[in-house]
């Protein structure tokens, strides 16, 4: 068995508002989908839109699971308000498994298994192995970390899981403010859902017209897709388990099978991205950060 084939993919929580209709359809097609090993689903930008996918959560969760998914549902990345604590403390007490994307989930979850998420800082070896020694059993590092320093991470804490996003356009920062709402002309306890207008995000210029960020209602994100079909191989050596495919409005079980494509030997990169151009356009490619570059640099195998 190669590197590259041990190697499993995750679906990621969907970082935009869609439709509850919408989110519920496309985890279902997720489950039906050989090439996606873990998924990870729930609201982690803004808990205004719990309501959208709330009536379906429960289900959502027994159709992936009862699909042989392996199944974590995700805390919200920033906790401001009394009802959204109660919300994470309602989570931490139940019986699925959490990621915590919140040091007030991780307070909460000590002890019992769980996991990581992106928006919990871990920057070297001794931090992941005291989340371990705590519980955690999987940790997906942030995003802007080189491969040196993901190796070194994973190197000081043996015996845990590591995901990498290995797709999508990558979560910065999470405010207090919503500037998707004032965008539109709409305070945030207004803010009359208008995120919803732009399923993939809304694209940010600088004043000289350059392409800079993406806004996801309070949530900051790359203007560029990360995409790491080239660097597979590498990410399997570094001892990487999971790739994390964000999903984008496009046909994210088509986007699976690429990189399962690509991990098994079936397709090349250059092919799979390729053809992953023509299922998904709206934005640039990069994979600097992976390369010790700025995070919107493209570096070719």
């Amino acid at each position: 068995m190669t590197d590259e084939a041990a190697l499993k993919i995750t679906m990621g929580p969907v970082p935009y508002l869609w439709a509850g209709e919408k989110w519920r359809d496309f985890y279902y097609r997720v489950a039906d989908s050989e090439d996606v090993d873990a998924v990870t689903l729930g609201e982690v930008v803004c808990s205004k839109r719990d309501h959208f996918i709330k009536p379906y959560l429960d289900e959502v969760v027994r159709r992936l699971t009862d699909a042989g998914k392996d199944v974590a549902v995700a805390s919200l990345a920033l906790v401001t308000l009394e009802r959204e604590a109660i919300a994470t403390r309602r989570l931490a007490a139940g019986q699925a498994m959490v990621e915590a994307n919140d040091l007030s989930a991780l307070r909460l979850l000590a002890g019992k298994p769980h996991r990581i998420g992106p928006f919990v800082n871990v920057y070297n070896g001794a931090t992941a192995a005291l989340l371990a020694r705590k519980g955690a059993t999987r940790i997906c590092i942030g995003p802007e970390l080189s491969a040196i320093s993901i190796g070194s991470i994973i190197a000081g804490a043996p015996g845990v899981e590591f995901e990498v996003i290995a797709f999508g356009r990558l979560p910065l920062a999470i405010s207090a403010r919503c500037a998707h709402a004032r965008a539109k002309g709409n305070t945030k306890d207004n803010c009359k859902f208008v995120c919803g207008e732009e399923p993939d995000g809304l694209d940010v210029d600088t004043l000289d017209g350059q392409s800079f960020l993406t806004v996801n209602g309070v949530q900051t994100m790359s203007r560029h897709c990360q995409v790491l079909l080239n660097d597979l191989g590498g990410l399997a050596r570094l001892g990487v388990t999971h790739l994390r495919l964000s999903p984008q409005d496009c046909d994210m079980v088509a986007v699976a099978r690429l990189y399962a494509e690509v991990r098994d030997g079936a397709l090349s990169a250059q092919e799979a991205i390729a053809a992953l151009r023509n299922l998904y356009s709206a934005a640039p490619y990069a994979n600097g950060f992976l390369h010790g570059q700025p995070g919107m640099n493209w570096v070719a195998a």
